[in-house]
């Protein structure tokens, strides 16, 4: 069995029924190794052509339709969750769920949720169809179990830089199913409570206080140097999902009416090599995905924050008021 369900069957459904050509195949970092079997096994099915994307790709957010529009007839995208955008040409997402035993890292988390009765169960796309299992485990362990939703995600799902589905629910403690430290970074800043972060891959449990605590000195240091900025660069990514041109025009104002400069610079893919030529500009606002900032900020020879940083520095908004920055999908656009 491999590590995840990456659906095939389906995938040559589709293509059979739109009588497609060429396929774009489209995959996160961790599902990369995937697909050069994928697409052998979709050209002996179907008889098409498959272009593999060899490009970075960070979420649902990140569909490589404009670079294919001319060149595939659909786009397979692996590993995520559809956001509500439109694609220039036809996208089918395929969630590949993970084939993984999550009760037995959750199990080793009981003793750490002795004193809660009231847990809040949260995920991403890999494990959403586990959750059910999930709960029912955590119910016989004599816990109650809660689910957020919202508009654009799942029962229990966070959405890429999306934490709208787990604001405001009667819990006492966040239990978090997956890899990385973002998501149960963001419920911790958000909801001010518990959180517990499951990796069912490394079958290891993090409580995420200590942690919060190191990436918020870390960017109480980089709002403290952002202070001395007087020359901006506003990075908006030309990703649709990420792409936020309105918000960027308003921090411009915004920083100009301060009395600082601020120049947008409108990029694919944000990383320093393409900061390279702009070191003229002494710090960055960053309106794309907020984990440039967060996750890479040590990459970065500049101040690179996000907007709700900057609010910070211009003293618009309390350091005690400190949020991550979300990207809602009705502000992408002018």
């Amino acid at each position: 069995m491999t590590l995840y369900n990456m659906d095939v069957k389906r995938v040559i459904k589709k293509i059979n029924s739109l009588n497609a050509k060429t396929i774009g195949l489209q995959f996160p970092e961790g599902l990369k190794t995937q697909a050069i079997e994928i697409a052998k096994t979709l050209e002996k099915e179907t008889g098409t052509i498959v272009v593999i994307s060899g490009d970075p790709c960070f979420g649902a957010c990140d569909v490589s339709d404009l670079k294919m529009e001319d060149i595939v007839d659909l786009i397979v995208h692996y590993g995520h969750t559809p956001l509500p955008l439109h694609y220039k040409i036809p996208v089918l997402f395929i969630e590949a769920y993970a084939n993984i035993d999550i009760k037995k890292t959750v199990g080793k988390s009981l003793d750490l949720l002795e004193d809660f009765s009231k847990i809040a169960l949260v995920t991403t796309t890999q494990h959403l169809n586990q959750l059910d299992e999930i709960k029912d485990y955590l119910e016989d362990n004599g816990k109650e179990v809660v689910f957020g939703s919202s508009k654009n995600t799942r029962k229990g799902q966070v959405l890429g830089c999306n934490f709208s589905s787990i604001k405001n629910l009667d819990a006492e403690i966040y239990l978090f199913i997956g890899s990385g430290n973002f998501h149960p970074l963001g419920i911790y800043l958000f909801t001010k409570a518990p959180v517990l972060s499951i990796d069912p891959y490394n079958d290891e449990i993090k409580e995420m206080s200590d942690y919060a605590d190191k990436i918020l000195r870390i960017r109480f240091a980089r709002i403290t140097k952002a202070r001395e900025v007087k020359k901006w660069g506003i990075l908006v990514s030309s990703k649709e999902g990420q792409y936020r041109m309105k918000l960027a025009k308003d921090l411009k104002k915004l920083l100009e009416d301060s009395n600082h400069e601020a120049y947008i610079l409108l990029v694919d893919n944000i990383n320093p090599d393409v900061l390279l030529p702009y070191m003229d500009l002494e710090g960055f606002v960053v309106t794309a995905c907020p984990r440039i900032a967060i996750d890479d900020s040590q990459m970065y020879k500049k101040p690179v924050i996000t907007p709700k940083e900057l609010e910070i520095v211009l003293n618009k908004r309390e350091w005690k008021d400190y949020q991550l920055d979300e990207i809602l999908f009705h502000e992408r656009y002018d």
